[in-house]
């Protein structure tokens, strides 16, 4: 498979030939299966290996839908899977889709709170959870009757059917829904900034569009063998974990283990992958080390880097060590890579890169023109892509909300250059990317306002090295309350125990007032300025 080339022929001549009809399942996944062909290389964090092929993947996945459907589940339904890095991930979302019904991919790092939400929003049928997470579930499963059937992956609990047993009992032979490009396979939630988060419908055309990205941005070429370090939660692992490498047979390196820089470097070598996909904070604290001077990363010849905008020293410093030029990209979690950079397209680094194949994109002002080169906008869809989402879910205002005049608008702004290259310049809502995490500020305000001393709160990104940004709060006290490090501790730790770790301000300031406009609403704009103009933490 070639890198990009001749950008503009590529990008001009570029079809997405959906399939009215498509099944990932049982076009892609069961397809490979009939040459065997290895899928993965999973490593626990207790050091166990695992080696699988799609073949595997076939029959584990048959046996789950059949044992899901014997439990009632049809086309259409949502299941919650609440699972971490393990083989089963994979056959479970693989099953659902054989099913027809709608995944819905949750972060084991989920409180009772956010699972809540999630499953009564959605009318999930099912959850599907690893035995780390059963304690949160059990707190919520009460207070959502949609949420009928209980399945545990190793492990057996009170009011729970053990994957194990139904998988096991299971017949290895499944025909696959003849799904429609146009029906709904998943439903990844995004951050909301000033309510609750966003479920994002996606099509079985997604999951046929996914090979895009796969091709031209990962660059997957016969023999590679990727690893994306992203978490089971998020849509960067639906892009990169499965549908986009195995739409080309790829196999995939899959560790369970979390984030530890001399680990990672180890495991790079150890396992001989050629091509990296990483969070830019990861970059970032490699970057930093003394392995990463020393290690031999010859076998590694493509890295990409999303999330956030990556920072140029960083991409230097990578090139410099080991002649690894890491190529950013943009996208979100309602469609695909829409700007990258590729191989075989001048890499200038800070910049976004230009629009991938299949992409309309323009810089839009606020009355629906093109900018000007230089000048911000609004980055802008235009047309219904396949990789594009259907609808927010239950959520129809939302949805007409981010569609204007022909337009999909991202909600993210930039610039375009004299020569086609896009340069973010940050988001139009107050959403916070930290560490690859998306994060809502009105989730964290939600969760501040249930501590005892907390009155009102305004969150906002603050600048920091590794991470882009983190979390800050600013907050205004009871009057029985007086500010201190030991309170901002408790305040931080409640956080913590009520939500998504990932999400607690890891920055607290106390005010006795937050700024407002005349009609009462919190200027997190000002505040987010304040922070701005403060040096990176």
């Amino acid at each position: 498979m070639p890198n990009i080339g001749d950008y503009a022929e590529t990008y001009a001549s570029f079809e997405w030939n959906t399939p009215e009809r498509f099944n990932f399942g049982r076009d892609v996944v069961d397809k490979w299966a009939e040459e065997d062909r290895p899928a993965m290389i999973w490593l626990g964090t207790t050091g166990e290996e695992r080696r699988l092929t799609f073949g595997d993947f076939s029959r584990l996945s048959n046996r789950f839908a059949n044992a899901a459907r014997e439990l009632g589940v049809r086309k259409g339904d949502r299941v919650m899977v609440l699972l971490g890095k393990i083989p089963e991930w994979h056959a479970v979302l693989t099953g659902l889709l054989k099913l027809g019904a709608v995944a819905i991919p949750c972060a084991p790092q989920l409180r009772a709170g956010d699972l809540e939400f999630r499953a009564e929003h959605s009318g999930a049928v099912m959850m599907i959870s690893e035995p780390g997470c059963v304690e949160e579930v059990e707190k919520m499963r009460d207070a959502v009757p949609n949420l009928r059937h209980f399945v545990s992956l190793g492990g057996e609990y009170e009011g729970w059917e053990p994957f194990e047993k139904l998988t096991d009992a299971a017949s290895e032979e499944f025909t696959a829904e003849d799904t429609s490009a146009e029906d709904p396979s998943f439903m990844l939630y995004t951050s909301g900034t000033t309510k609750h988060p966003k479920g994002v419908l996606h099509t079985h055309g997604y999951t046929h569009a996914k090979r895009m990205q796969a091709y031209y941005w990962l660059d997957l070429q016969d023999d590679d063998r990727l690893w994306c370090t992203s978490g089971t939660g998020w849509a960067k692992s639906i892009w990169n974990v499965i549908l986009g490498p195995w739409s080309w047979g790829t196999e995939i390196f899959f560790h369970e283990g979390g984030f530890d820089p001399a680990e990672r470097i180890n495991l790079l070598q150890r396992y001989n992958i050629t091509v990296l996909c990483q969070a830019p904070t990861e970059y970032r604290l490699l970057a930093k080390t003394r392995e990463l001077e020393a290690a031999d990363l010859s076998k590694i010849r493509h890295a990409v880097s999303a999330g956030e905008p990556l920072n140029p020293p960083i991409i230097q410093r990578w090139k410099e060590l080991h002649g690894i030029t890491i190529y950013d990209g943009y996208g979100q979690t309602e469609n695909t890579l829409i700007v990258g950079n590729f191989p075989g397209l001048e890499v200038r680094p800070g910049s976004m890169g230009k629009p991938s194949p299949g992409c309309d994109i323009w810089v839009i002002d606020a009355e629906g023109n093109e900018c000007q080169p230089g000048e911000p906008g609004d980055i802008a869809i235009s047309g219904r892509i396949p990789a594009l989402f259907k609808e927010y879910w239950k959520q129809p205002e939302e949805t007409e909300a981010v569609f204007r005049g022909g337009y999909y608008l991202t909600g993210d702004r930039a610039y375009r250059d004299a020569d086609g290259y896009l340069w973010f310049v940050g988001r139009s809502d107050d959403v916070i990317l930290s560490a690859g995490y998306r994060i809502g500020p009105f989730e964290v305000e939600s969760t501040l306002i249930e501590h005892p001393a907390v009155v009102e709160s305004a969150v906002v990104a603050s600048p920091d090295e590794d991470r882009g940004s983190v979390v800050k709060a600013y907050i205004v006290l009871g009057k029985d309350y007086e500010p201190g490090e030991d309170l901002a501790r408790d305040i931080q730790d409640f956080c913590k125990r009520q939500t998504a770790p990932y999400k607690y301000p890891r920055k607290l300031e106390f005010v006795s007032e937050l700024p407002k406009t005349t009609s009462g609403k919190i200027r997190r704009v000002e505040l987010r300025q304040r922070e701005m103009a403060q040096p990176a933490g």
